[in-house]
């Protein structure tokens, strides 16, 4: 199962807590678009023909391009790559940018899937993560979605906010449980260093996030996905059954993924590759022949880490006999004896030769995955 991600990398507003690579202009689109679609005609053996099942537009703000450039860069998709018919196809998109004409025209366009960018439905917490949309424009944004038809959506939450109670979170995830939306993203907020937030809370004009209420958040949320049968497929992700996103299951189960666009990252199972993070040089009509991007080649140790990393989070765990097949027994031994400690501490649980995270476990994910990595690295 292959996937194709685009960056988007235009925004009308950086959000003070995103360290996604974005520019806040949209007077390049049109060389973005002409560039892009280079990209995608250059990369065209890089997948192998291998059928994409899902297709996805992430940013930036994918929404602030024309429902006319999306169909034109999908419609050039179709025509080189192996693309299923039942692939799913998702378009990120913010809530102001949400109308019932443009959710019609974006289902013309094969878009089968959204994600929409809540992020709270409170309006203090919106002016926090400097958010362009408030509360009256996040409810109705999913309304719209339902009215065009749009029956596979997800929406993003965070918490973590430093003005955020337990009660309010509560109330966000309530909102979310009554609107019968299947999937749901949520996020504790984090500070980047190379952020605005990071900046103001570095200058005293910002209150930090406390750990410890992002842990009372976490646990809120576990509960009350729990209540209404909500699966926790990956730390981050919930869903009801079927509503899986095959997008981001790829990147956790190691399937390969061609990234198009400034930023975007590639994976072929053996090599990582990533676009250089500046549009105008990615738009230099120089650079048409030749992609600019670095790689590396991935050792053996890497790839057991980045196995390890990622199956961890996911609730189909971390496959010890994969392990030993693929790496080899030392690295099975490796990993059967780095565990125990997680596993006498509850952390981890050990199951029909898989390791889980325990309820407890999820709070310390990137902890527990950087113990039991075979050579230590930065995350």
């Amino acid at each position: 199962m292959a996937g194709i991600y685009i960056h988007i990398p235009f925004c009308k507003q950086k959000c003070h807590y995103c360290n996604f690579y974005s520019i806040v202009s949209l007077k390049h689109t049109k060389d973005y678009i002409t560039a892009l679609l280079k990209e995608i005609y250059l990369q065209k053996n890089y997948l192998q023909n291998e059928a994409v099942k899902s297709i996805y537009f992430g940013g930036g703000t994918p929404s602030v391009l024309r429902t006319s450039e999306i169909a034109l860069i999908l419609n050039e998709i179709f025509k080189i790559y192996n693309v299923d018919t039942n692939a799913e196809i998702t378009l990120e998109a913010n809530p102001d940018d949400i109308s019932l004409s443009k959710l019609y025209d974006l289902k013309k366009a094969s878009i089968n899937r959204l994600s929409i960018g809540i992020q709270s439905f409170n309006d203090n917490d919106l002016k926090y993560l400097k958010r362009i949309h408030n509360s009256g424009q996040a409810l109705n944004s999913i309304k719209l979605a339902r009215d065009a038809g749009f029956t596979n959506l997800s929406i993003d939450l965070i918490y973590g906010i430093p003005a955020l109670t337990k009660e309010s979170w509560t109330k966000n995830l309530e909102y979310f449980f009554n609107s019968d939306i299947p999937h749901l993203s949520a996020y504790s907020l984090t500070i980047e260093h190379k952020t605005v937030l990071n900046k103001l809370i570095l200058q005293k004009k910002a209150q930090p996030p406390d750990e410890n209420q992002s842990i009372e958040h976490f646990k809120i949320l576990l509960e009350l996905s729990k209540q209404n049968n909500f699966i926790h497929y990956e730390i981050s992700n919930f869903c009801k059954e079927g509503f899986y996103s095959k997008h981001n299951s790829i990147y956790w189960l190691g399937g390969n993924y061609l990234g198009l666009g400034p930023s975007a990252h590639s994976y072929n199972g053996y090599s990582r590759q990533w676009n250089v993070s500046n549009v105008s040089q990615y738009i230099n009509p120089e650079n048409y022949k030749n992609i600019v991007f670095e790689k590396e080649i991935l050792t053996k140790e890497q790839k057991y880490n980045e196995y390890v990393m990622t199956s961890l989070r996911t609730i189909w765990g971390c496959d010890l006999g994969y392990i030993q097949k693929t790496f080899g027994e030392n690295f099975h031994k490796f990993i059967l004896k780095e565990s125990l400690k997680f596993i006498e501490q509850e952390l981890l649980v050990f199951e029909q030769n898989k390791l889980f995270l325990t309820d407890k476990g999820k709070l310390f994910a990137d902890g527990i995955a950087s113990g039991l990595f075979r050579v230590k690295i930065n995350m």
